[in-house]
């Protein structure tokens, strides 16, 4: 199965003529998970090689506007273009992020008349108190939930923090698990980490020839990890004719912080194929983007090594640093230097670092243990 993940915007604050807001897509084969929707993300989209109508769920890592204002305008303009079938009805979209998220879709779909031609629901996750100042804190009278559904609005769920694993478990399904976990910024933030499923190893073709097994169904039965029984009532199982399994990916996408909070990031995070962590100012700057609530390259680096990530790409860029192939002599801020900055950190580690930039797609590939 392939995956890949593309960057849609690499650039904060606001989108820019050189960098997009916010956003990224995960696709595998069939779907488009969106993580964050900053203002003109449907534009990136349309440049992109991306279908928005692929979408099938969206992560909010904060609720900062540069991650978020596009949302409501990219749902109406998928609703827009939807040709629904008669016989098949429209999937729902999940959305997944902060307490408030939902009342903040529902007023801004309300206030605007807008229809949707498929159903949404909106997932929040409940913060925890340190995980910004006192008032960075939404209050109850902001976010509660007034129960009054959008007319295509289904029920979401309220997730709490697991104390055990020091993560929200979000999502388990067939092919992935999907955990939150907290960061600290101005406001309440996110990071979410996309588990695959180890794949079953190869089968041994030589070994169940020599038993007398053909090629035919009962492959498949042992590839999915049951066991069979041949003609003379000997029991085969999955384990004695398959190779070792592969390793499921995993990528981690972190939002807006200026630190990780508790041990669930670094649990999430353990031997990520890839981890996006934010570089919103350089080294130099490091006590501006602290009093922020962001990084630099070198804390983004630092936590790259304590996850024993394989990969670390490097977004949501100041403004002031333009994409490399714009970058012209005499130019003050460039957008290189905090990847050497990073991979500087990094010497010796093996942790690769990539910089994002808008519609840069990095193929996501399995990797055998032999």
């Amino acid at each position: 199965m392939t995956m890949d993940l593309t960057f849609l915007g690499t650039g904060s604050a606001y989108p820019s003529p050189h960098r997009g807001a916010s956003a990224l897509v995960l696709r595998t084969e069939g779907e488009c998970w969106l993580f964050d929707c900053g203002e003109g993300t449907q534009t990136q989209l349309m440049k992109s090689q991306l279908k928005a109508s692929r979408i099938t769920k969206v992560f909010i890592s904060h609720l900062h506007g540069d991650h978020l204002f596009g949302l409501p305008g990219l749902l109406c303009t998928v609703s827009l273009n939807l040709n629904p079938c008669p016989t098949q009805p429209p999937t729902c979209v999940d959305i997944y992020g902060p307490q408030g998220l939902r009342q903040f879709l529902r007023v801004a779909l309300e206030l605007t008349s807008s229809q949707l031609l498929f159903p949404y629901s909106v997932h929040e996750l409940e913060p925890t108190t340190d995980q910004c100042p006192t008032e960075g804190q939404l209050s109850p009278d902001v976010t509660a939930d007034s129960g009054r559904l959008h007319p295509q609005e289904r029920a979401g769920r309220t997730i709490s923090l697991d104390v055990n694993s020091d993560c929200y478990v979000i999502l388990e399904e067939k092919r992935f698990v999907v955990k939150a976990f907290r960061l600290f910024h101005r406001v309440p933030s996110f990071g979410f980490s996309v588990q695959e499923h180890d794949w079953p190893g190869r089968l041994n073709t030589e070994l169940l020839k020599d038993l007398g097994l053909k090629p035919g169904p009962l492959y498949g039965r042992l590839k999915a990890g049951e066991s069979v029984t041949l003609e003379n009532g000997q029991v085969v199982k999955p384990s004695e004719v398959l190779e070792e399994a592969i390793p499921g990916r995993k990528v981690c996408v972190l939002g807006d912080c200026s630190s990780l909070l508790g041990e669930g990031p670094l649990r999430a995070c353990h031997r990520a194929d890839i981890l996006v962590h934010e570089a919103t100012l350089s080294d130099e700057h490091r006590e501006k983007a602290v009093d922020h609530g962001h990084s630099t390259p070198s804390m983004a680096a630092a936590v790259a090594q304590a996850c024993c990530a394989r990969m670390l790409v490097l977004y949501h860029f100041s403004q002031r640093y333009k994409p490399a192939a714009q970058y012209k002599e005499g130019d003050q801020d460039d957008v290189l230097e905090l990847r050497r900055q990073a991979e500087e950190a990094l010497q010796g580690t093996g942790i690769e670092v990539t910089l994002a930039e808008d519609f840069l797609t990095i193929p996501i590939p399995l990797i055998r243990l032999h």
